[in-house]
């Protein structure tokens, strides 16, 4: 058990609150007191007594205000703690940290700096408090790590250039103006070989309650000694503001309390035989649809009658269906300010369901994990990992050999020093920062329709990163092939557009992908980069 004052070896993570409402607490209950107010709106200034009196007839608003405050959060009323939010500026943060903890929860606003369009220096990644033979091993894989990225970033520029050129023909009489395109696009997927201990930095927004939440799992897997620094630091920035919410906080969660603990704690676990039974069970997709609700498509044709109060005999099922997805029936569709969840009709669209069972790589999922209205249940990934390398390797590395045997050689490498580590003692928290960002994650996503065709539109467009790309389209085949009404219309922003009559169809601007994708059907759908 590592004593509490235990910290990382690399620069620390950096907290600043940027902005954040002027009087968080005194808003939470003045919230909550409207709601039985004869007099309406209670405002934050009088629960805190700034009206009052004296000193005195203040203080006794305060006490009261507290005594609310604690009265609420204790019987669970915690609506009126999400009205104040906080935004951060974190750096120094690991990757890992943020896929397993920040973006783990659909309670937050993120934007950070993105690794497939900035290159990665040396040097910007968490080292934990190693020390000794184990510090070096974990210095000299991440330094191999490092090396292997800018490497294959070299090695993977003649295909990107002929992969580049073959999507825009027309750029290459000016090859030299779009080289730093073409580099930047071989980084993107050289930073599959980069280790989730690499630095990031975002803004990152929340409420007043997931904070406190945040506080409560600030121990739990995966990073816990990450996760209570940088939560530490975000309570200490919300108590600066406002200490009043000290006496909400109590005491985080230990982890010996938790179900997984449990298991985890124990040996006996079988990763590689958890793995084969998985991967079988896809039966070669990289997301396989493995439920849905049966009726999907009679029950969101029902819902749409009963939305505008037509009878079946004046609106067919299949009708139905295209008003609330037909983007050429229903343009708010092809509006890029999604609308869908504040639609009449397109509400509808929360009750067909699908579940698909995914393996995708670390930073694929960094991204999956981004549509809050896709919810996954993601793995403690220690339970996952053994002695063997287990990485997505991307199509434009396996389709060069010489790429391929770089890639290859470098996870090994990243394996080797996970495995020594663990074998000189080091935890799992610790020891799977060397993972690279390949490393291939498990695990069961389910989405109602709503929120599963505004990812599916997202990640369809071509400028999509090519991995999660691959991913949306297994996903909208298979969906129209259990239900091919709906299906019909799952197609990314530009044939949605198209559809709609907008022009031009492709939203993107200057960051047009190069192909007519409107003028596709799924089946036709292909790309290199």
């Amino acid at each position: 058990m590592l004593q509490a004052g235990a910290s990382f070896l690399s620069p620390e993570p950096q907290v600043v609150l940027i902005d954040a409402f002027r009087r968080p607490f005194d808003t939470a209950v003045a919230a909550a007191r409207t709601c039985y107010s004869a007099r309406g709106i209670i405002r934050p200034e009088e629960v805190a007594g700034d009206d009052a009196p004296d000193d005195e007839a203040r203080e006794r608003a305060r006490a009261r205000r507290d005594a609310l405050a604690a009265s609420i959060f204790r019987a669970g009323h915690h609506t009126v703690f999400q009205h104040a939010h906080l935004q951060f500026a974190l750096s120094n943060v690991s990757r890992h940290f943020v896929w397993s903890f920040l973006h783990a929860h659909p309670f937050y606003n993120s934007e950070q700096v993105s690794q497939r369009y900035v290159a990665v220096k040396p040097g910007n990644y968490a080292i934990p408090p190693l020390a000794g033979e184990a510090l070096a091993v974990y210095e000299a894989t991440i330094a191999a790590q490092f090396a292997a990225y800018e490497e294959l970033g070299r090695m993977l520029l003649p295909a990107t250039e002929a992969a580049y050129f073959r999507r825009f023909p027309g750029r290459r009489h000016q090859a030299p103006r779009w080289q730093g395109e073409i580099e930047k696009r071989a980084l993107e997927v050289a930073r599959y070989i980069l280790p989730i201990a690499t630095f990031t930095a975002l803004y990152h927004t929340i409420s007043a309650l997931t904070l406190l939440r945040y506080h409560r799992v600030s121990q739990l897997f995966d990073v816990p000694l990450e996760q209570r620094i940088v939560v530490g630091k975000m309570v200490d920035c919300l108590l600066a503001a406002a200490p009043e919410f000290a006496p909400l906080l109590g005491e985080p969660v230990a982890p010996e309390e938790t179900a997984e603990y449990s298991i985890l704690a124990e040996p006996g676990g079988d990763p590689r035989a958890f793995r084969d039974e998985f991967d079988t069970s896809l039966e070669g997709h990289r997301s396989r649809l493995v439920d849905w609700k049966a009726g999907n498509e009679a029950i969101l044709a029902q819902s749409v009658r009963e939305v505008l109060g037509l009878p079946r005999t004046r609106l067919s099922d299949e009708e139905a269906i295209r008003m609330a997805l037909d983007s050429g029936r229903n343009p708010m569709l092809a509006q890029t300010l999604n609308l869908t969840m504040h639609g009449k009709l397109t509400r509808c669209l929360v009750h067909p369901s699908y579940t698909f069972r995914k393996r995708l790589s670390h930073t694929a999922d960094s991204q999956d994990q981004r549509h809050r209205l896709t919810p996954a249940s993601r793995p403690v990934l220690q339970a996952h990992v053994d002695g063997q390398p287990d990485v997505i390797v991307p199509d434009l590395i396996a389709s060069d050999p010489a790429c391929a045997r770089r890639y290859a050689d470098a996870v090994e490498r990243s394996w080797e020093g996970v495995t020594r580590l663990r074998s000189l003692g080091v935890a799992p928290e610790f020891a799977l920062y060397l993972l690279p960002n390949g490393v291939a994650v498990r695990f069961t996503e389910s989405a109602d329709l709503l929120g599963l065709r505004h990812k599916l539109a997202m990640r369809l467009c071509y400028n999509a990163q090519e991995e999660i790309w691959r991913v949306a389209l297994d996903e909208a085949r298979q969906i129209r092939e259990v239900n091919p009404v709906i299906g019909s219309y799952l197609f990314p922003p530009c044939r949605l557009r198209e559809m709609a009559g907008i022009t031009p169809p492709c939203p993107e601007g200057k960051r047009f992908c190069g192909a007519r994708v409107w003028k596709l059907d799924l089946d036709a759908y292909q790309r290199d980069i």
